[in-house]
């Protein structure tokens, strides 16, 4: 007989090199399966004693299409993961809260007043001589210098909002009502759900049979859990964006005893609990408010020139006279010097906050430079936030965790309108970059060239 093969020694399971590369394959994509899935590095990590409401909240019809064009993701897991506690405690410590009038004093005081615009109008030094306000006693100019043309039946719902308020809206609509998911029985209860919509958007929610134009002034809108607030725009801004910055930017003046808010874009969904997103990234950051940082860009002048590139505002020649504006009057480029400020500009699709002086001062101030050059928030946000005081306590968290909360969907493409007279005009190479423009001294920092060229 002769000696026994290697062959004949080797099980027959592992003759097969690429039975074995397989094999080998599989258990590393079930290691990192089970890595990723016990991982503290998760963007988000909740209680296990949660419930949310599983059916949902409104039956769309197929026409409507509010789950049409969802954009994708591409991350996964974060450096600084959001923690939130037990919903019952996170319920009952915000209601105490909201209950200890202290928490929320002192009081912004605001200019009384009628005029042509809404915000008055303000011209630069004046806009800048309100934000100092270390005498607390001072009044603040913040918008309703002309009436907000809302329903009687709508105002007095809006007053007795006590707690927290999620506010969205829809001008010249432009993106589809979607409904928050992940949300708990009591926050449906408890909680304030209001929609801002003008007579464009109204239309087109009443030609898909969503409402309907025929009930009495005493009678609301509702779609799922959203309150829908019609907003007669013909005595307020030209441009449907600008008309959308008043709920945005304003409210605490829309919702005079709401203690907190959430503003979500149009074009977000939430997918977590109103309740459990302020407690963590407010409350227990003991911040006046939070705010996703922007994915790309950390300079406010980066975010002009990528606006006026991609033609996200198309009156270069405005956006130019902006920054030269902010420049002149001290605008600098981030550096680590800002900390704890992380960058200068945000994502402010999502922002959270407390309805406490410093948060409504800095929403007043922030809205009288967007009525003063366009609604752009990004672009006057550092700004605003370095030259005030006293000082907004801000948490800016990770891109990756915005990801996480939120589901973003891409605009109507239907319906955007005539063509702007500034549509054919594209930014210049040398933007900012000329020999007599404010913003010399800014671009050679951002770049790291110190003072002057050599």
């Amino acid at each position: 007989m002769g000696k026994p093969t290697t062959s004949s020694k080797t099980p027959l399971l592992f003759q097969s090199k690429l039975l074995c590369f397989s094999l080998f394959y599989l258990c590393i994509a079930l290691f990192l399966a089970l890595h990723k899935s016990f991982s503290p590095k998760q963007c988000i990590v909740k209680s296990l004693h949660f419930h949310p409401v599983q059916t949902a909240l409104f039956s769309y019809p197929p026409s409507y299409g509010e789950h049409k064009y969802a954009l994708s993701t591409q991350r996964s897991s974060c450096s600084s993961p959001v923690f939130f506690s037990d919903y019952r405690s996170v319920f009952n410590n915000i209601q105490d809260l909201c209950g200890n009038s202290s928490a929320f004093s002192p009081v912004l005081k605001y200019v009384q007043g009628k005029d042509d615009s809404f915000g008055g109008n303000f011209r630069t030094q004046k806009r800048i001589s309100y934000f100092d306000h270390m005498n607390h006693s001072l009044e603040v100019p913040c918008g309703f210098f002309k009436k907000f043309p809302i329903s009687n039946s709508d105002r007095i719902a809006m007053e007795t909002c006590n707690g927290l308020v999620v506010v969205s809206a829809i001008f010249n609509n432009h993106d589809k009502i979607r409904q928050p998911r992940g949300l708990e029985s009591k926050t449906l209860e408890t909680l304030c759900f209001f929609m801002f919509i003008d007579d464009v958007t109204f239309k087109g929610l009443e030609d898909c049979q969503l409402i309907s134009s025929a009930k009495s002034d005493s009678e609301e809108y509702k779609i799922g859990a959203w309150r829908i607030v019609k907003v007669s725009s013909k005595n307020l801004y030209e441009n449907p964006a600008m008309n959308g910055v008043i709920p945005k930017h304003l409210v605490h003046r829309l919702f005079p005893n709401s203690k907190f808010s959430i503003w979500i874009d149009a074009k977000l969904q939430l997918t977590v609990d109103p309740l459990l997103l302020i407690h963590a990234l407010v409350v227990s950051k003991n911040v006046d408010m939070a705010i996703s940082k922007h994915p790309f860009f950390i300079h406010t002048v980066e975010e002009a020139m990528a606006t006026a590139r991609w033609k996200k505002w198309r009156d270069v020649d405005a956006l130019q006279k902006q920054m030269e504006t902010y420049c002149e009057n001290g605008l600098q480029p981030w550096t680590p010097k800002k900390l704890p400020y992380p960058s200068d500009v945000p994502d402010s699709a999502l922002i959270l906050r407390k309805h406490g002086l410093i948060s409504n001062l800095f929403s007043c101030l922030l809205f009288n430079e967007l009525e003063a050059f366009n609604p752009r928030d990004q672009l006057a946000f550092a700004f605003v936030r370095d030259k005030m005081s006293p000082k907004l306590r801000l948490y800016m968290f990770e891109e990756e965790v915005f990801e996480k909360i939120c589901v973003e969907y891409r605009h109507n493409i239907k319906g955007v309108g005539k063509m702007s007279k500034f549509e054919g005009k594209r930014a210049k190479e040398d933007l900012f970059i000329k020999n007599s423009s404010h913003c010399q001294k800014y671009l050679l920092k951002m770049w790291g060239r110190g003072e002057s060229r050599n």
